[in-house]
């Protein structure tokens, strides 16, 4: 005897009856986005980095200053912050933040490549701590 087949196949009409019988809902399920498109709409735009001499060009036209009178007033700024910060004064921007000097302590490193312990030697370093109407208004 010959067995017969465990599953029988369905016929065009049954398979539109069946159809026809099911709710919409049920019938196409929801799409998932593709990873590759998931991917790119997630990437963040990238971010442009200004200049200090483009802001006071930007500056500048606002205050209606030639661009030579705003790099004369740039680089008379950073003279003068660079001034006050080697004589160890704080230097404090109204809305933006505060520019100082920290002394860092002499500590023992690593090498990264051969793993070997090293002497680090006491540093200075400057420190910006944002002003808190810069940082609400980011």
């Amino acid at each position: 005897m010959a067995a017969k087949p465990a599953v029988k196949a369905k016929t065009p009409a049954k398979k539109a009856a069946a159809t026809k019988t099911a709710p919409k809902a049920a019938a196409a399920p929801a799409k998932k986005a593709s990873p590759k498109k998931a991917a790119v709409a997630k990437a963040p735009r990238p971010v442009a980095t200004l200049a200090l001499k483009a802001v006071f060009a930007d500056v500048a036209a606002e205050q209606s200053l030639s661009k030579k009178q705003a790099d004369a007033l740039l680089a008379a700024m950073i003279t003068a912050v660079t001034t006050h910060l080697k004589n160890g004064d704080r230097v404090r921007m109204a809305g933006l933040g505060i520019l100082e000097v920290r002394t860092r302590d002499a500590r023992m490193g690593r090498n990264p490549a051969t793993g070997e312990s090293i002497q680090i030697a006491a540093s200075k370093k400057v420190a910006f701590r944002v002003a808190k109407e810069l940082k609400e208004a980011v």
